[in-house]
């Protein structure tokens, strides 16, 4: 990852996309884990001391709207019922995050997407405006699917769409590096949870039919 010069000579900030998924941030159960999140936070914190500016790309809010419902919260399967749970999470998941990186003397702003508001080409000039011009207030954009009228994320893709929001958020500011966090050590030639066989797979020097299919994978449950 390199500094990128301007027109003038000087030195760029260098411009990190981190995305954070589902199960990362629950750490296995149903409820966000408000300690993970903390030491997330506290990275984010370092690594903008080191001169990076940041981007957090989240999942997590069928997780908090389960947890803010509680008992009327049923079991997310039927699309309208995600959507919902989506919608009372994203509140609460934004302001543990606010909550946390205040506390490290960070300000956060919410920007909720779709592949809609990328596809077309004002709405594409607007999200990157906007995230650049947060970006040069030295603010950390807090960005999620918006649920309520997409549903790419919460549908069971074989890949979480958060993962290809990311990659597309990434592009739209020209990030010099994207980091995907997960709480899968790595990629595997088959799905660890499910098969003993399954080996790290160390390095990847060219993304063919194989890698493709290691790649591919059931979404979490609680994917948005």
């Amino acid at each position: 990852m390199s500094e990128r010069e301007t027109a003038n000579g000087g030195r760029q900030r260098r411009r990190l996309v981190v995305k954070c998924g589902t199960n990362l941030l629950t750490a296995g159960t149903e409820q966000l884990d408000r300690d993970v999140m903390a030491a997330i936070a506290g990275q984010i914190a370092d690594v903008r001391e080191l001169g990076c500016e940041v981007i957090l790309v989240t999942s997590g809010a069928i997780a908090a709207g389960r947890a803010r419902l509680g008992s009327r919260a049923s079991r997310p399967q039927h699309l309208t019922r995600r959507q919902v749970l989506a919608a009372v999470g994203q509140a609460q998941l934004f302001w543990y995050w606010d909550e946390l990186l205040a506390g490290r003397g960070i300000t956060a702003a919410q920007a909720l997407l779709t592949r809609g508001d990328l596809a077309d080409r004002q709405g594409y000039l607007n999200a990157r405006n906007t995230l650049l011009a947060l970006l040069d207030l030295g603010v950390v954009p807090i960005v999620n699917e918006n649920d309520v009228v997409s549903i790419e994320e919460i549908q069971d893709a074989t890949i979480g769409d958060n993962d290809n929001l990311s990659a597309q958020v990434a592009n739209l500011v020209d990030a010099d590096l994207l980091l995907l966090l997960t709480a899968t050590a790595g990629l595997y030639t088959a799905d660890p949870a499910t098969d003993p066989d399954a080996r790290l797979i160390e390095h990847v020097d060219h993304i063919g039919p194989a890698i493709e299919e290691a790649a591919a994978g059931q979404a979490g449950r609680l994917g948005t």
